[in-house]
């Protein structure tokens, strides 16, 4: 599964900060985590200016429009999702790369829009699941889920031989 790398304790957002965020680090004890900051593999510098989404475009809080970074951090994440056959992520909320389901509007003034990120949208276009880090425990079911399906297939693949 993939998961951005800030909320493993990479300092890799807008900020240089990251915070190991326990949730998501419990993962590790059931799936094997990919971390991505698509920013950074878009090109952009560790610290940089905040940036939103307005529309579909990226445009930082001095005016600088960096849709392409975003854009092209995206598609490596989805590079790497298909490498590695991920079926989910976990990306950090509200980002205007990694935000699933509610971002910041635009104006720079922390309200919230309904909207996805470039990379979480890239992502589900692709049937990837995305689940924000207070999600953790949906993620984990989904998981788990999956790996008893799995099993039970596999079961009953044995079973007919």
């Amino acid at each position: 599964m993939l998961v951005s790398a800030c909320l493993l304790g990479a300092e890799c957002r807008y900020n240089e900060k990251g915070v190991l965020d326990e949730r998501v680090r419990a993962l590790m004890e059931i799936a094997d985590l990919i971390p991505v900051c698509p920013e950074i593999f878009g090109g952009l510098p560790t610290p940089r200016v905040p940036a939103e989404r307005i529309g579909d475009r990226v445009q930082t809080r001095d005016g600088s429009d960096v849709t392409a970074q975003y854009e092209k951090g995206a598609r490596e994440a989805w590079k790497l999702a298909k490498l590695f056959s991920c079926s989910c992520a976990v990306l950090k909320e509200r980002s205007p790369s990694c935000g699933h389901g509610r971002i910041y509007d635009g104006t720079h003034s922390k309200k919230l829009t309904d909207g996805n990120g470039t990379t979480a949208e890239k992502l589900m276009e692709h049937g990837i699941l995305v689940f924000g880090e207070s999600e953790t425990e949906a993620c984990r079911k989904y998981i788990i889920s999956k790996k008893y399906a799995e099993m039970k297939n596999f079961m009953d693949e044995c079973s007919d031989l």
